[in-house]
């Protein structure tokens, strides 16, 4: 059976990387110019994309109000928190976000893609997937990086 003409991607392979993407993890990571990063996968591109940046200032329900309700994004979140010896502290996050009421399509691609785009941002402490909020609330984070 023959399948000229027909582009198969390689579901292993996953997206690139954007150059933008990598440099804007290193500000929030390093200068701390960003409390958290949302990234998208441009289909055209084929390439995983900075959508927003949260501020400082910003909070985590800001960063929860950034992850789309019906589909997939990457995302890492800088939690700053005390330890009971009253340290300060600070943890990066990163977030594999596929709720239930995406497209298949899109999680899939996300899937495929996921470990390839971590390995590119170093520096990560924890890695959450979530498929709804209650699976990336405040208190799994706390819990985490006590």
């Amino acid at each position: 059976m023959s399948f000229r003409g027909l582009s198969r991607p390689n579901a292993s392979s996953g997206m690139g990387v954007a150059d933008n993407s990598k440099s804007i993890f290193r500000e929030l990571q390093r200068k701390k110019v960003h409390r958290y990063v949302v990234f998208k996968i441009d289909e055209n591109k084929k390439e995983v994309v900075v959508e927003k940046t949260g501020s400082p200032a910003e909070n985590y329900d800001d960063f929860l109000a950034s992850l789309p309700e019906n589909d997939c994004r990457y995302a890492v979140y800088d939690y700053d928190f005390v330890t009971p010896e009253n340290c300060q502290k600070s943890k990066i996050f990163f977030v594999a976000w596929s709720p239930s009421t995406s497209r298949i399509r899109a999680k899939m691609l996300y899937a495929t893609s996921k470990d390839r785009f971590r390995r590119e941002l170093e520096g990560i402490h924890y890695e959450i997937q979530a498929t709804d909020p209650t699976e990336v609330d405040l208190d799994v984070l706390r819990e985490r990086a006590n």
